[in-house]
């Protein structure tokens, strides 16, 4: 099973005063190692294409997408796919959230996974709503800031614990330190699989959704840290939780012969 990444890499730059010198230093992070990890583990193939790459390089048409079962899109917004090199240089070019759509409603898999740049995002600046990557998912982005920091932890309520997403995983879940708020889309084609409780409100945390031919999933915090706490990280069904999603979202059992 081959899967695509998008996203997931994050570069600091920090400046120093020392008197009247001034150093300054850049390093970068990959908030995927751990679930590349995972996957790796489970016999998933997984291509990682960094946030400060996915402008550039993200595929542009069903052909380069269509070598993926699934793709999981964490930690990088909606304009970062939008403003191609061509956009930005002011020439027509392609919609990549349009192909996003098609590819799922040919017989794809795509995951939308929280965090800064998940959804919404925390200062509004994702921007998946009003999209086509959000007409798939079994979730409404707010059209507001809809990250929610909550450090004593939140503990997932899991509500179909028969669902294939969870077989072999044994609850509950750890806890987890933050999430994006999202309206569960009561459409019929949608499943709520497990919820957080936050002030006065059962948010979605896991919902999945059968779209034309493909899947979809939306999870609504992060894939890694620090959204995933070190409990999570380390809990023993992580692995296991992950692989379990890509792999539904495949459904090669299922949708044999729906491949685009």
């Amino acid at each position: 099973m081959k899967m695509l990444l998008a996203g997931e890499t994050f570069s600091a730059t920090t400046s120093v005063a020392i008197g009247s010198d001034v150093l300054t230093s850049a390093t970068s992070t990959n908030g995927a190692t751990a679930f590349n990890a995972a996957l790796a583990a489970e016999g998933i193939a997984v291509t990682q294409i960094g946030g400060e790459r996915c402008a550039a390089e993200f595929p542009y048409d069903l052909d380069a997408l269509a070598q993926y079962q699934v793709v999981v899109i964490s930690d990088v917004g909606a304009l970062t796919l939008l403003v191609t090199p061509d956009a930005r240089a002011g020439r027509v070019g392609v919609n990549r959230l349009d192909v996003l759509k098609a590819y799922v409603e040919g017989g794809g898999g795509l995951m939308l996974a929280g965090g800064y740049m998940g959804f919404q995002g925390m200062f509004g600046t994702a921007r998946f709503h009003d999209t086509p990557v959000e007409d798939v998912l079994p979730v409404r982005c707010l059209p507001f800031c809809d990250g929610m920091e909550v450090p004593q932890g939140l503990q997932a309520s899991i509500l179909q614990s028969s669902h294939p997403i969870f077989s072999g995983v044994e609850g509950p879940l750890p806890p987890i330190l933050g999430m994006n708020k999202l309206e569960f889309r009561q459409d019929g084609l949608s499943g709520l699989l497990a919820t957080c409780h936050h002030r006065g409100t059962d948010w979605p945390l896991l919902a999945v959704r059968d779209h034309g031919r493909g899947r979809t999933i939306a999870w609504a915090t992060d894939i890694g840290p620090h959204w995933l706490s070190q409990d999570f990280l380390g809990w023993s069904f992580y692995g296991k939780l992950m692989a379990n999603m890509v792999r539904w979202l495949a459904g090669t059992d299922e949708k044999a012969g729906c491949r685009i």
